[in-house]
């Protein structure tokens, strides 16, 4: 070995020598906890959760549902809600107390600093100028939607208003349609939505939009064949990277990789993957009928500053319920203290 070759040895020992010193240095009193891995299946298949300690530390701290304003009481017969005010046209039902109750749970929920007054008229709570109590109505509707039609996603916890306002009058996880993600050509020609990067793809290369397909519309998903001959599946490689947009985004949103819901070794097999892959099934579905039949119909009662780039109602995703985390506030249970929010009418 020449000098100028052992001298580089030496100089790249000397460096790993240094490296490896300061790393144990560093990590004195400071003990880093490992990643951990929850087995979601038979050992050496790889049906294995990861998720790291310190996010689910920091989440679970950030996790503080507010507790109810007073204890429930029964309903003891007497004079309602929709008897002793004017147009109160959902919780009409209650009882003086249920909705007073109700009504004071979702001021902290939605306002807590601007109060009553972001939804009402103060001088006439009847009155319906405000184009908040509109928007609030519907959204009740919506809740009591979701946690008496979609119990097999939503349940046993089911949602409140918190469960996506965590005390903001907007929610910090909409959309809105993404003009950028039109299929502009440039340079290089057709850009078909991809390289791009945005946060609904996760800043990956794939299509800047898995919303619109998968959320608004009824976009086939299953990219996948059953089948071994090469005829018998049509879809392409931009759906296919389409799909992988939307399951970047669900993963990303539950904090989960995709052995969370998949068996990735027979994607196509429902009968082998987790159970949280029917939970998923109906969690398209109804976000998509969310979109649909509540939030996007409530265009004409918005602000032009309310609306998106291209004037379009802001609509829901998984991150605006889920936040990072597999089931929204950990689980906690949001309806067994507002019972009227668990069905029409209800009680």
């Amino acid at each position: 070995m020449n000098r100028k070759r052992m001298g580089l040895g030496v100089s790249v020992g000397v460096t790993a020598i240094v490296l490896l010193v300061i790393a144990q240095n560093f990590s004195v009193g400071w003990e880093r906890p490992p990643i951990e891995t929850v087995q979601q299946g038979y050992r050496g298949t790889g049906m294995e959760v990861v998720y790291n300690p310190r996010t689910v530390a920091r989440e679970f701290a950030a996790t503080d549902v507010p507790e109810p304003p007073w204890p429930l009481e029964e309903d003891t017969g007497g004079e309602t809600a929709g008897e002793i005010y004017e147009n109160v046209q959902v919780l009409g039902h209650l009882s003086n107390d249920q909705f007073t109750r109700l009504m004071t749970a979702i001021t902290e929920w939605v306002s807590p600093e601007q109060g009553c007054g972001y939804c009402h008229n103060e001088a006439n709570l009847a009155d319906d100028s405000v184009y908040t109590k509109v928007v609030s109505r519907r959204m009740l509707q919506m809740t009591q939607a979701i946690n008496s039609e979609w119990a097999e996603h939503a349940a046993p916890s089911g949602v409140n208003c918190y469960t996506c306002h965590r005390g903001q009058p907007v929610p910090s996880n909409i959309w809105f349609e993404n003009p950028d993600a039109n299929f502009a050509s440039g340079m290089l020609g057709n850009r078909a939505g991809q390289n791009m990067p945005a946060p609904a793809a996760v800043s990956a290369s794939l299509p800047m939009d898995p919303f619109t397909p998968f959320l608004w519309d009824d976009t086939n998903i299953r990219v996948l064949s059953l089948q071994p001959l090469a005829g018998s599946n049509r879809s392409s490689i931009k759906q296919t990277e389409w799909t992988y947009s939307l399951m970047m985004h669900m993963s990303d949103s539950l904090g989960v990789n995709c052995t969370y819901c998949h068996n990735t070794r027979a994607l196509g097999i429902w009968d082998q993957a987790p159970p949280a892959r029917n939970k998923a099934w109906y969690g398209i579905r109804m976000v998509r009928d969310l979109n649909q039949n509540y939030l996007e119909p409530l265009n004409p009662q918005y602000p032009h500053s309310r609306l998106g780039p291209l004037g379009d109602a802001p609509k829901a995703n998984c991150t605006t319920c889920h936040q990072g985390v597999y089931k929204p506030l950990y689980g906690a249970n949001m309806i067994d203290d507002y019972p009227s929010l668990s069905a029409p009418g209800a009680k």
